[in-house]
């Protein structure tokens, strides 16, 4: 791994892909206390909560690709590419979500999107699981100064 954002071989999406997750979490928490009783001021806190995680997670995405510029064909950057469509599919859920709040009069949260916001976070821990598995054998192989097939790595977990 030998992108120019992230330091001594590490990418640095991975990393940066938390932010947006614990926006998420935040936001799903909120409309957790909104849909049990809580003020109507928690549903408005989700829901701006889950758009400043998706403004966040456009950041992350554009880093993301800052990551696979300098990244040669191989394993590597396959898992890199995965990582992205995995976190990518955790903005989609939280984007659809956030459309379906804003196209009604007061953007609260029912029942139903707080099992699809769960759905996204569920995809989003795989997410922050395979990252963490990239890191952690990018940084072997760059100790190791050397290229560590990933992917078989992965496979193994």
């Amino acid at each position: 791994m030998r992108g120019q954002s992230g330091g001594s071989g590490h990418p640095l999406q991975p990393m940066l892909v938390t932010l947006p997750f614990g926006l998420f979490v935040c936001a799903t928490l909120f409309d957790v206390s909104a849909v049990v009783g809580a003020p109507r001021l928690f549903g408005e806190v989700g829901y701006w909560t889950a758009v400043a995680g998706l403004a966040a997670m456009g950041l992350t995405t554009a880093v993301g690709l800052i990551d696979l510029w300098d990244e040669p064909a191989g394993q590597t950057r396959s898992a890199l590419v995965r990582f992205n469509l995995i976190s990518g599919g955790m903005a989609a859920v939280f984007l659809i979500v956030c459309l379906i709040r804003n196209s009604s009069p007061t953007p609260q949260s029912g029942i139903a999107l707080l099992l699809v916001e769960l759905v996204g976070l569920a995809i989003g821990g795989l997410a922050l699981r395979y990252g963490t598995a990239l890191l952690r054998y990018a940084g072997d192989a760059a100790a190791a100064g050397e290229r560590a097939p990933v992917l078989d790595a992965l496979a193994r977990r």
